[in-house]
C-alpha cells in the first residue's frame, strides 16, 4: 500500500523533530512548556488542509480530530494516540535529522560530536536495517521520534483514510497530547469531547511490538527531619538531616533492586533525587512493579530500611508519603480482549509476527485505561530514545503505517 501524501512518513518525522518541544518535570503549568504548542499547532493546520475540519487545539495543547466514518456500520469509535513532547533526558533544541539511505551496516559517526558513534555492535536491532533507510540526529541532540514517529504515523494514516474513501471504517478519532514524559500526558484530556470507546497508543519500538502491560508505579518521598543548630556551637545538638538521607541512599542493596541490576519482570526502587537542607532533607523515589503487590512490597521495605536507619538518630523524625502514579493497563486489557485481539489480526495482515511484552515503563495508556479507555500500545520502531543515539527505520514507520488502515478495516468488518 502505498501512501500517497504530500509527505511520507518519513518527511513528516523529519519536520516534527525540528519543533522544540521539550517538556518540563520541573513546571507546574499545563502544558508544561508552552513550546509545546508549536508542534500542536502546525498538527491542526496539517488536518485541517486534509479536510478534517473539526480539528482542534485546547487550551492545554491537545490536538482532537475526527477522521469521519465510511462505513454504514455501527462500529467502535477508534482512537489514536501519540505524544508531542520528547523527554528532559536529553536536549530536543535544534535537532538536525539525518536521513541516511540504503544503510550498509557500517557505524555511523553522528557528525555534530564524532564521539557520538551507532554500530550495529551496541545497536543488534541496528542489523535488520542494512539496505534499508534510517535516519538519526546530528550528535548534539536526541532525534524525538519518541514519540513523533507515532505523530507521523498516525498523520500518514490520516491522509491516507481521508484521501481513500473506499476503505470502510467507523469514526476514527485523534488525539495528540503534550507531557507524556513527565507523566502528566492524560491531566487535561477530556475523554468526553474525544468520545471513543478504545483507543491505542503509537509509542512502541521494534517492528511487531504490541504491548498490553506496563508497570505499575508510585512515587515515594522520604522526609527526613533534622534537629538543626548554629554550625558554631552544634556539637552534642546538630543532627544533619542530609546526613541521615545520605545513609539511607548508602543502605540500598547494591546489587538488586534497581534499574541498573533488574530486567524482564523484576521491579525496582529507583532515587531520583535529593534536596534539603541540614534540618530537613528529602529524597524522591520512583517504585515499579507488574503487580500492586508487588508495590506495597518493595514500599515496605524500603520503609524498613529508612526506619532502621532513623532509629539511630533520636529525636528526629521521618515523613514516608506514596502517591499513585499509574497501574499495569493490563488487567483492563483482559477485560476487553477484542482490542488486542484485533491489532494481531492486523498485525498478521500486513505479515508481522506479534510480539507481546510487557513495558517496563508506562505511556499515556496506562493512564486512559483506568480513566475508562482501554488502550494498549503499538510500534513504531523507534529506538535508542532518550539519547543522542536515537534512531528509526523508515521501513518500519511505513509498515505501523500500513497496519494502522488494516486495524481500523478490522474494526469495521468485526462490528
Amino acid at each position: 500500500m502505498a501512501i500517497e501524501n504530500k509527505y511520507g512518513t518519513a518527511e513528516r518525522l523529519m519536520r516534527y523533530v525540528q519543533v522544540d518541544t521539550q517538556s518540563d518535570p520541573e513546571s507546574t503549568t499545563s502544558p508544561t512548556t508552552e513550546k509545546q504548542k508549536d508542534l500542536s499547532v502546525l498538527l491542526v493546520e496539517e488536518l485541517q488542509a486534509m479536510g478534517i475540519t473539526d480539528a482542534e487545539m485546547d487550551a492545554y495543547g491537545y490536538v482532537y480530530a475526527t477522521i469521519p466514518a465510511t462505513s454504514s456500520k455501527q462500529a467502535p469509535v477508534v482512537c489514536f494516540c501519540s505524544h508531542v513532547d520528547t523527554a528532559p533526558d536529553c536536549s530536543g533544541t535544534d535537532v538536525k535529522p539525518l536521513l541516511h539511505k540504503n544503510y550498509d551496516g557500517s557505524d555511523i559517526v553522528l557528525p555534530d560530536d564524532p564521539a557520538q558513534i551507532i554500530s550495529t555492535a551496541k545497536y543488534e536491532y541496528l542489523k535488520k536495517h542494512i539496505g534499508k533507510d534510517i535516519i538519526t540526529a546530528s550528535g548534539n541532540t536526541l532525534l524525538g521520534a519518541d514519540d513523533k514517529a507515532g505523530v507521523a504515523i498516525i498523520m500518514s494514516m490520516a491522509a491516507y483514510l481521508i484521501q481513500h474513501p473506499e476503505v470502510k471504517h467507523g469514526d476514527i478519532k485523534l488525539l495528540f497530547t503534550p507531557d507524556e514524559e513527565v507523566g502528566k500526558g492524560t491531566d487535561k484530556v477530556d475523554l468526553q469531547k474525544l468520545g471513543a470507546a478504545v483507543a491505542y497508543t503509537l509509542d512502541g519500538g521494534e517492528l511487531g511490538t504490541l504491548e498490553d502491560e506496563t508497570f505499575s508505579a508510585d512515587g515515594v518521598k522520604i522526609i527526613v527531619h533534622g534537629i538543626s543548630a548554629h554550625p558554631g556551637y552544634a556539637k552534642g545538638v546538630m543532627v544533619n538531616a542530609l546526613k541521615i538521607a545520605g545513609e539511607i541512599l548508602t543502605a540500598l542493596p547494591k546489587n538488586e533492586w534497581s534499574p541498573e541490576t533488574t530486567d524482564k519482570r523484576q521491579g525496582f526502587v529507583h532515587p531520583v533525587s535529593m534536596s534539603g537542607i541540614a534540618e530537613k532533607a528529602t529524597i524522591d523515589f520512583i517504585v515499579r512493579d507488574f503487580t500492586v503487590e508487588g508495590l506495597a512490597q518493595h514500599q515496605a521495605r524500603l520503609k524498613t530500611i529508612a526506619e532502621t536507619v532513623m532509629a539511630n538518630y533520636a529525636g528526629c523524625t521521618m515523613e514516608f508519603i506514596v502517591k499513585e502514579q499509574y497501574r499495569n493497563m493490563k488487567q483492563v486489557l483482559d477485560e476487553h480482549p477484542s482490542i488486542v485481539a484485533h491489532a494481531e489480526e492486523a498485525y498478521k495482515r500486513c505479515g508481522l509476527t506479534v510480539v507481546k511484552e510487557p513495558i517496563r515503563g508506562g505511556t499515556d495508556g496506562s493512564r486512559l485505561s483506568y480513566m475508562g479507555l482501554p488502550c494498549p500500545n503499538l510500534f513504531t520502531g523507534m529506538q535508542a530514545i532518550h539519547s543522542k543515539h536515537e534512531w528509526i527505520g523508515v521501513d518500519d514507520m511505513e509498515q505501523s503505517t500500513n497496519m494502522l488502515v488494516e486495524l481500523v478495516k478490522v474494526w469495521e468488518e468485526k462490528s
